[in-house]
């Protein structure tokens, strides 16, 4: 695992910090040749979703997101966007390539393994599909299940550190 992904790993929410670094190293292992998988993006604070949110609408260019500041799982530690690392220097988010020639698309054994954690991946979205977007589906609390909901996410109280109170 790279020093770029454990930094943004160290700042996503403690409850998923162990979980993802369990998640990149099965990654980094299922991918036996020149990839290895590089958070991009993890936590994210409300200042620079609402940048984001601005491109395409008040600045120039296509729009990236359509949640704004609290709207988006990232918001709260609980999402990562990865990208793969070819021979540890050039960063890709071909969703096709098989760069270990095992007749299975890298980015794809990856989406598997998310899955098997519990990760939903934003290329199953139906509409703004985001492929390079993962976040827990469910988690559990003292007051049972919660699923992953901005909407739920907003209202709850924050520790000292500024992560919701799980």
């Amino acid at each position: 695992m790279d020093k770029v992904t454990l930094e943004r790993i160290q700042k996503l929410h403690p409850f998923v910090r162990d979980e993802m670094k369990q998640i990149i190293k099965e990654c980094d292992d299922a991918l036996t040749g020149r990839a290895k998988i590089r958070i991009t993006q993890g936590l994210r604070s409300f200042e620079e979703q609402e940048k984001l949110y601005a491109i395409g609408r008040i600045t120039s260019g296509k729009k990236v997101t359509n949640a704004k500041a609290g709207q988006s799982i990232h918001n709260y530690g609980l999402a990562v966007d990865i990208c793969l690392m070819i021979d540890g220097k050039t960063a890709s988010w071909d969703t096709v390539k098989d760069w270990d020639n095992d007749k299975v698309a890298d980015w794809y054994e990856c989406v598997k393994i998310f899955a098997r954690h519990g990760w939903d991946w934003g290329g199953n979205w139906k509409t703004f599909k985001d492929l390079p977007h993962f976040e827990k589906k469910n988690i559990p609390s003292k007051k049972g299940l919660i699923k992953t909901s901005w909407r739920a996410f907003i209202k709850m109280t924050r520790d000292k550190s500024g992560y919701v109170v799980l």
